[in-house]
């Protein structure tokens, strides 16, 4: 399930960050995952494009600042659509807001940049060149992406009405996260991973957990910093003890230090400029 050839509609397929020194954190995430980078800058911007890499395969995007962005280095998602165009419509329609209207990404693709009815900043993407991430699930490349919300309900029909999905607790008590599902992408995972249904329930996964695309966390319940709506990203790690003490020693904060849940060890870690990642292996029920 590492390697990625295309994504369907509803699927998040591509995180970046903003940073303040694009070069300086390119250096920071190639040295903590191993990154090699490829120089995707388009012609003429004036803002470099650094593409992290496993194996030649496209992880992560690391971008600079711009000059008037109203806020400070952080991870951002983005989520396959058929249309650009039509998702930043369909988001309007909801009650969100279309940040940046949809524009070409040279060849790449297409892209709005969205917000929920809270704020959450959201990134379209339509495929042109560029599917998105071709390597998940392993480490170093992402492994979720998690909405933190104060307004569950609210959030459930916004991304229910833009992107079709729709959302049940992990645990029966409703307590703790959510999944946000899109129905029959477990389907697209067994056509080209047999087994991996079967897998999952092997380990205990919950109901309708083999079509979750996203997690939807109740602020407050989860040890990840800050107040307000935002989007999350988890990269996967081998060993999260280890990303964190490799994490402090190249000058990132170890905000949350490992600890364990449910099939995960993880932490919760700010890069050198500011934006917040968390990283986790996976740890199979004995």
């Amino acid at each position: 399930m590492s390697q990625r050839s295309e994504y369907p509609t509803g699927v998040p397929c591509w995180v970046d960050t903003e940073q303040r020194d694009a070069e300086a954190a390119t250096a920071f995430y190639g040295e903590l995952f191993g990154w090699t980078t490829a120089d995707r800058t388009p012609e003429g911007s004036p803002q470099p494009y650094f593409v992290g890499q496993i194996d030649g395969g496209d992880v992560a995007g690391i971008t600079s600042l711009m000059a008037d962005a109203p806020t400070g280095p952080a991870w951002n998602t983005y989520v396959a659509v058929a249309s650009a165009d039509e998702g930043a419509e369909r988001a309007r329609d909801a009650g969100g807001v279309v940040v940046m209207d949809p524009f070409d990404v040279g060849e790449a693709g297409r892209m709005a940049v969205l917000a929920d009815r809270e704020g959450a900043v959201i990134c379209v993407w339509q495929a042109g060149a560029s599917i998105g991430s071709e390597r998940v699930n392993e480490h170093g490349s992402v492994n979720f992406n998690s909405l933190y919300t104060k307004d569950r309900e609210s959030a459930i029909a916004f991304y229910g009405a833009v992107f079709g999905w729709e959302a049940d607790p992990m645990d029966p008590s409703g307590k703790g996260p959510w999944m946000f599902r899109l129905p029959g992408y477990g389907d697209h995972l067994e056509r080209d991973n047999p087994g991996s249904k079967a897998t999952m329930a092997d380990l205990g996964a919950p109901d309708g957990f083999v079509d979750t695309v996203a997690l939807l966390v109740a602020i407050g319940e989860d040890p990840e910093p800050g107040e307000e709506a935002h989007w999350g990203v988890t990269f996967a790690v081998d060993d999260a003890d280890a990303a964190a003490k490799t994490a402090a020693s190249l000058g990132a904060t170890v905000v949350v230090p490992p600890f364990d849940a449910p099939w995960v060890r993880m932490s919760i870690l700010r890069d050198p400029q500011g934006a917040v990642f968390t990283a986790s292996q996976f740890v199979p029920p004995s």
